[in-house]
């Protein structure tokens, strides 16, 4: 049968292959083999190196390069070996550790190693740290770039248009003016501290044996301290040691990781609501490609495709991120299988993310700002400065200075004219009339314009 992208149950396979290729190699199951035969060769080899272990003598020169080579050049061709020893195993971590073995061949070293391949081992230790090593990995080496894409392209949108007054809207009502590069620049403030969170979370491995407690380890070799050697090699992996387990690493981890990213993710559904509301109003246009179809009756239409892509596959990321951090840290007792087939998963969620960044940096990308609608709506709304001079009747100690703006303004059309004449009528300062006459929609911005450009 011939293989297409077209027969792939999910679109992050199919439809959205593409733009999620710099996962792949990561978080699919190629990637998860990968990290497994790099933790059973990287625990080997750490064994080999502590003086305790006596019946396994320090590696050669050569067998080094012979293990190195191992986890260095693991292919494609590798991991379906791996997953030809598993249809008679039935066990994938095991399958590896027979991958190994073969690997390793017959030689006068390779004995001893063979024997103390998954030394001390449950399945569980080699998983758990190659699915830490698997999510570290995707977020150093793609989320966050592309969340610093996302963050320059949105930095020189605020700073580009941090003069231009906007209309603001609460309660889909017009309200104070603001400029629309502080409206980004709120975005990006929100999206730098979701992002230090989710930077900062902690990527916890264990690597204890079967229940947490180092038994094998302990009875095999009861002079060692192997608490000290297992924290050791988990760090060496950049993993944090989680000392206290069950059979499984509990996965409180992977909940804050994945709940750190459902907060970055729900700014941008926010801001990608926002950016097709501010479209619909034609602040912004869209730069047309000449081919491109908008509705398959209406020949005029040029669709905001690229934030409603963003925002459904944010939903769909979060939906499955929700589920992550709600199943995983369960289990019952020292551990059931229910974790591993949703781990399984893990790239699928990050995959949506991916697919939406790429969807934003190219509806950004697209985007026209229409300086004249812009400027239009916002110079007609002349009701928006009864805030203002409400402010300066209470600086100056006029009676009921709310009451009275709502009196003049509330749900009745106020145009220049009616409200310079109110401004006459006040008891203040001749100054203040003064600079509260010259006072129009555009102008009342507060410290926006300073705000978008500080961020």
């Amino acid at each position: 049968m011939k293989v297409s992208n077209l027969r792939a149950l999910s679109p992050v396979d199919g439809r959205y292959a593409e733009k999620v290729n710099d996962l792949r190699d990561i978080c699919s199951e190629y990637g998860l083999i990968r990290f497994r035969v790099l933790v059973e060769v990287r625990w080997l080899q750490w064994l080999s190196d502590e003086p305790g272990i006596s019946e396994l003598a320090p590696l050669t020169s050569v067998m080094k390069d012979v293990l190195n080579y191992i986890i260095d050049d693991f292919s494609i061709d590798d991991a379906e070996s791996v997953k030809k020893i598993e249809a008679t195993t039935n066990h994938d971590v095991k399958a590896v550790e027979y991958f190994i073995r073969e690997k390793l061949g017959s030689g006068p070293e390779t004995q001893a190693l063979k024997d103390f391949l998954h030394f001390g081992c449950t399945s569980e230790d080699i998983n758990n740290l190659s699915y830490a090593l698997m999510l570290r990995t995707a977020r150093t080496d793609v989320l966050i770039p592309r969340m610093r894409d996302l963050r320059n392209k949105l930095i020189k949108l605020a700073r580009e248009n941090a003069d231009l007054p906007m209309l603001a809207r609460t309660h889909g009502q017009t309200a104070s003016p603001t400029t629309l590069g502080k409206e980004i620049a709120n975005v990006i403030a929100r999206l730098d501290r979701t992002q230090a969170q989710f930077s900062a979370v902690e990527i916890l491995g264990k690597f204890n044996g079967a229940v947490g407690n180092y038994n094998a380890h302990a009875f095999a070799y009861p002079d060692a301290d192997w608490p000290a050697i297992a924290h050791r090699f988990i760090e060496s992996l950049g993993i944090e040691p989680n000392p206290y387990t069950t059979q499984i690493e509990p996965h409180d981890w992977t909940a804050e990781y994945s709940h750190a990213l459902m907060r970055y993710n729900t700014i941008l559904i926010d801001f990608s609501r926002d950016i097709w509301g501010y479209m619909s109003l034609g602040y912004f246009s869209q730069k047309v490609a000449k081919n491109e179809v908008g509705s398959s009756t209406m020949p005029h239409k040029v669709n905001p495709i690229d934030f409603e892509n963003a925002e459904g596959n944010l939903g769909m990321a979060n939906a499955m991120l929700g589920h992550f951090a709600e199943k995983l840290p369960i289990s019952r007792w020292q551990r059931d299988l229910t974790d591993s087939t949703v781990q399984r998963s893990l790239g699928s969620a990050l995959a949506h993310i991916i697919i939406a960044l790429q969807s934003l940096l190219t509806g950004l990308g697209k985007l026209q700002v229409n300086v004249d609608a812009v400027n239009a709506d916002v110079s007609d709304a002349w009701e928006v400065l009864g805030e203002a001079v409400q402010t300066v009747m209470r600086r100056y100690g006029i009676p009921e200075p709310y009451e009275k703006l709502k009196a003049l303004t509330r749900g009745q059309p106020v145009s220049k004219e009616i409200l310079l004449e109110f401004i006459k009528t006040l008891d203040i300062p001749k100054d203040e009339i003064e600079r509260l006459s010259a006072l129009t929609p555009d102008s009342y911005i507060g410290l926006a314009a300073q705000q978008a450009r500080d961020i």
